[in-house]
């Protein structure tokens, strides 16, 4: 019988695997990258295992059945604290993480970016600092990244085609003078590495029944587990980081699927969660020796949050467009990435195709509005055309994620998170809007609503990289700079957010991560 049918079983007690909490782009990346250099790997998922045939297209069936439904609060100045204030944030509760909901556009970060502190200087209010990784040390893992994925327009894989919606902004685009493309997806256009083209039915972002996108589920999980180096446990909560007499951490506790609290040993952590849940629980696994929490000795646990400027412009025009056919965000205007102070405000944008569902529509266009005026545009949906804003954001360090005095049913205390917009924020949207509704102007569009937040973002920096230990918690490789076996493999560890969907670097950082790993242990340095 082969590796996965007969499934690997690590003792409680052995203290010789790496136990990654979170299987998503980052944990079930690096399951796969650890387990095929011959490192033992439990691999502890709070969510089901779910297969292609539990997946179901429907858009808010596969929201419920996906998501991370629990409790949080929100405060702050942004809207979505007004709009959303218990759900402010978004991501999967599943095996294969929010790789099982998401677009598959895979940008990656530009040279300004990464250097934002010595690009866009200092910014009063901000906490900017320069990644501590440079683009050249990172773009040999992007090339890995790019061929596991199979992003299109790379590798010689030819770009997704065009739907309805993308002609739209291509025109539009055109008639501007901007630079128009269907983008980059971890989609397949046509067949690679054992997956099937896309068969353009607009449901490839949620479950994908068909298997076409690149995800942890049906890519990096199963070969790791066909090493015979990986254990799987879903449906296992983790709810505390324990660390030795030394301060190294020694062991996850988590609440397995019967609801019962187990504790697994470790030779070494590695906190893969989401910009959320990895501050969380850090937070929560305070101590004698981290009374603020773990590996959180200067103060950074929680702080900087970043959720990138995500804003939507919804465009009625005179003919049917039908946006919610083919792939649904296969679109990309990147004219105003690159930083240029000349328009106002630091950092860039792309404009990206978005569109949604008849009933995620109507609840998103602008929360509670209603009567003759609402009825008039949402009657008209076959007729709109969708685009999205994903700006960069400016580090605050009172943008946070906090613990509340509320515990949930695991007994670990709900998450509070905090944003102010910056007002480079506020700048940077505006020139967005302006952008995208001239795009739908051009295109013929007979009117335009801009739509405020929502809450599905990109979740980033709330446990940054940093060359120093005073300003972030982790250090080049992803290691926390104060607990030298404790490792951070999801968005939170992001120095700075750039514009660009943040999977493809998430991915690509857990490469390279896999690496140091592996090597430190060879070395026996680990």
């Amino acid at each position: 019988m082969d590796a996965i049918s007969t499934p690997k079983r690590y003792d409680l007690d052995d203290d010789g695997v790496v136990v990654i909490i979170g299987s998503g782009a980052g944990g079930g990346t690096l399951a796969h990258e650890l387990t095929r250099r011959g490192v033992e790997v439990v691999l502890l998922e709070a969510g089901r295992h779910l297969t292609p045939e539990d997946f179901v297209n429907d858009e808010w069936g596969g929201y419920e059945m996906l998501s991370w439904l629990d409790k949080r609060t929100s405060s702050g100045s942004w809207r979505v604290a007004k709009d959303h204030p218990e759900a402010p944030s978004w991501h999967c509760q599943v095996v294969g993480g929010t790789t099982t909901h998401w677009s598959g556009c895979c940008y990656r970060l530009i040279e300004d970016e990464m250097r934002a502190r010595t690009v866009y200087g200092d910014i009063p209010g901000t906490s900017l600092i320069d990644w501590p990784i440079t683009l050249d040390e990172l773009e040999p893992y992007y090339d890995l990244a790019e061929a596991k994925m199979g992003v299109t327009g790379t590798n010689g894989l030819p770009p997704l085609p065009p739907n309805n919606n993308f002609k739209v902004m291509y025109w539009g685009a055109k008639r501007l003078g901007f630079e128009v493309s269907t983008g980059r997806h971890a989609i397949n256009s046509i067949a690679y590495d054992g997956r099937p083209a896309t068969i353009q039915d607009g449901f490839t972002i949620t479950g994908d029944k068909t298997g076409s996108r690149w995800s942890t589920l049906n890519v990096e999980i199963p070969r790791a587990l066909a090493t015979g180096k990986l254990e799987l446990r879903p449906q296992s909560r983790a709810v505390l980081i324990e660390h030795d007499e030394a301060g190294n951490a020694s062991g996850v506790v988590y609440v397995d699927a019967a609801g019962i609290r187990q504790r697994q040993k470790a030779r070494a952590v590695v906190l893969a969660g989401n910009c959320i849940e990895s501050p969380r629980l850090l937070l929560h696994s305070a101590s004698g020796r981290f009374p603020d929490g773990l590996a959180n000795g200067w103060g950074h646990v929680g702080r900087h949050y970043l959720r990138h400027v995500i804003q939507t412009v919804w465009s009625v025009f005179d003919k049917p467009v039908n946006m919610h056919r083919g792939e649904i965000m296969t679109g990309l205007v990147r004219d105003f990435v690159r930083h240029d102070p000349a328009r106002g405000f630091a950092g860039g944008y792309y404009v990206e195709l978005n569109s949604m569902g008849l009933p995620t529509t109507a609840a998103f266009l602008e929360p509670g509005w209603w009567g003759r005026d609402f009825v008039s545009v949402i009657e008209q949906y076959s007729h709109m055309a969708g685009m999205l804003l994903s700006g960069e954001d400016m580090p605050q360090p009172g943008n946070r994620v906090t613990l509340t005095d509320e515990l949930d049913a695991f007994g670990v205390p709900v998450a509070n998170i905090h944003y102010d917009d910056h007002p480079n924020d506020l700048r940077l949207r505006n020139h967005g809007y302006k952008t995208m509704t001239a795009i739908h102007k051009a295109a013929g569009a007979k009117r335009s609503i801009e739509a405020p937040a929502y809450p599905a973002s990109h979740n980033l920096g709330s446990n940054r990289m940093a060359a120093r230990a005073e300003d972030g918690v982790l250090d080049v490789n992803g290691r926390a700079h104060e607990v030298p076996n404790l490792f951070i493999a999801d968005g939170s560890g992001f120095a700075t957010g750039g514009a660009c969907n943040p999977t493809l670097t998430i991915v690509a950082l857990a490469i390279r991560q896999a690496d140091f790993i592996a090597g430190q242990m060879s070395k026996g340095e680990l």
